[in-house]
């Protein structure tokens, strides 16, 4: 009797039991659209390193890498940093 009660216990309230199922389920649609999401951003690396690749530089690309990391600008220039540029 206790060997099928334990047995019922972790079928249950188990790790790899019904409420674990449950909850994983529920949590489902958000880690599918964080995937999505993380996705996209690789998608739009992946852009950029094919944009910088060493037999075809885009030069638009790369003056702006420059004036970004080198902190440049022309005197007639005006200059809007761009928050996203950070995070690539």
């Amino acid at each position: 009797m206790c060997l099928i009660a334990y047995f019922c216990y972790h079928a249950v309230q188990g790790e790899l039991g019904l409420l674990s199922y449950v909850r994983l389920e529920r949590q489902k649609p958000s880690l599918e659209a964080e995937a999505a999401a993380v996705a996209a951003h690789r998608s739009t690396l992946e852009h950029r390193v094919r944009l910088m690749a060493p037999d075809k530089v885009d030069p638009d690309l790369l003056d702006e890498l420059a004036r970004y990391e080198l902190g440049f600008a022309h005197p007639d220039e005006i200059v809007i940093l761009n928050e996203g540029l950070k995070n690539n």
